[in-house]
């Protein structure tokens, strides 16, 4: 029974376990910064979605109307919670602009994506010219 528990099993030392550790943390570091942009872009992808819903919506209201709104409820457009709220949305939907014949919305980020203290804002008209105003 002895012999058992003093026999010495193979393995690795907690110094090189934390060796390999801080290695691939020092990667992980390093591929960051080339991986914010793609981020960024992923996350606008909501915006340009929810803007061309909101187009789609604008354009329903103008053919029953003959003039574009800039009530969200009017139009059936529920903007989500934002992170800010403990939502999911990165966005928030606004029309900042409207006539009888035009309109033009604006998604502004919430979040800052890469940190450098500049949100992303996309907006759309009456004639779908999508568009981003404000690279984040």
């Amino acid at each position: 029974m002895k012999k058992i528990l003093s026999k010495k099993l193979k393995g690795y030392t907690l110094n090189e376990l934390l060796v390999v550790l801080i290695i691939i943390g020092v990667l992980i570091l390093m591929v960051l910064p080339s991986l914010l942009p793609l981020i960024t872009k992923a996350k606008s992808t909501e915006a340009q979605m929810q803007l061309g819903h909101l187009h789609m919506l604008e354009k329903s209201h103008f053919y029953m109307h003959s003039k574009y709104s800039d009530d969200l409820v009017e139009l059936g457009f529920e903007q989500a919670k934002t992170v800010d709220e403990g939502g999911k949305a990165n966005y928030i939907i606004e029309i900042v602009d409207y006539s009888n014949n035009t309109f033009l919305a604006r998604a502004t980020a919430v979040v800052d994506f890469d940190g450098d203290g500049v949100y992303n804002v996309w907006e759309i008209d009456q004639d779908k010219n999508l568009k981003e105003v404000l690279k984040d």
